[in-house]
């Protein structure tokens, strides 16, 4: 697995708010914990637990050991943070230095936050330049990468539109159900946003749409950001 991969499984593992909250117990106890003591602690059910766990560890998040007793049966699971959580945990205070510096602009860090996720989309450069024309699915997957859940909305044909003359095609709209960055996000949203922002419009000009007409809605609800696109977006199904 490369860098970009294991950035995006975690930052996908990360997109839970049951997952975070399993992984600050693990990073904050001194002592290794089984999936009893997790469920007791976050009180979920343990079933629940073990498949977060699961996930985290999957994303290299935190580690497993077996605690033998010297008596017959199972050993003991343990579960400890890894050294990849602590790093996340270094870059979420670097993001909210970087966040509070960029806010002291005269836009509250809006315009330098953008062109920071116009950079970072560029990494994606050579993975996009194979994927023109699939309309939307190329920014969906890798939003999905990123651990954002996107979902594509097509908007509803109007039957009542004249069929010799049909009016064309509205874009779709891509509810993001998840958000990695949900935390930072909320607390400073003209920067973390603006860098989605940045990001998604970096993807939009690479596949030959007009950036300038790509909208983030943050925070449409308690869960739920929107992107709305411009232009001849395809509105066919993702995959």
């Amino acid at each position: 697995m490369d860098a970009l991969d294991a950035r995006g499984d975690r930052h996908a593992a990360l997109a839970s708010d049951a997952r975070r909250q399993v992984l600050e117990l693990l990073m904050d106890s001194d002592d290794a914990l089984d999936a009893a003591d997790v469920a007791a602690n976050v009180q979920l059910h343990i079933t629940t637990v073990r498949f977060h766990l699961e996930q985290l560890e999957g994303a290299g998040l935190i580690r497993r050991a077996a605690m033998r007793t010297g008596t017959r049966g199972r050993p003991r699971i343990l579960f400890t943070a890894g050294p990849a959580a602590r790093e996340d945990e270094a870059k979420h205070d670097l993001s909210q230095a970087l966040a509070g510096a960029l806010a002291e602009d005269a836009d509250g860090g809006r315009a330098r936050a953008i062109r920071a996720g116009e950079n970072w989309s560029a990494t994606f450069a050579d993975e996009l330049r194979e994927s023109a024309g699939e309309g939307a699915r190329p920014l969906v997957r890798i939003l999905d990468r990123l651990g954002f859940d996107p979902e594509i909305e097509v908007p509803v044909t109007d039957e009542t539109a004249d069929e010799e003359a049909p009016a064309p095609k509205a874009p779709p709209v891509i509810n993001l159900l998840a958000c990695p960055f949900r935390a930072d996000a909320r607390q400073a949203p003209e920067v973390i946003c603006s860098v989605h922002l940045g990001l998604i419009r970096g993807i939009a000009e690479s596949l030959g749409h007009d950036p300038e007409g790509t909208e983030l809605r943050p925070f449409v609800g308690p869960e739920l950001c929107q992107v709305r696109l411009s232009g001849s977006w395809a509105t066919a199904p993702t995959e």
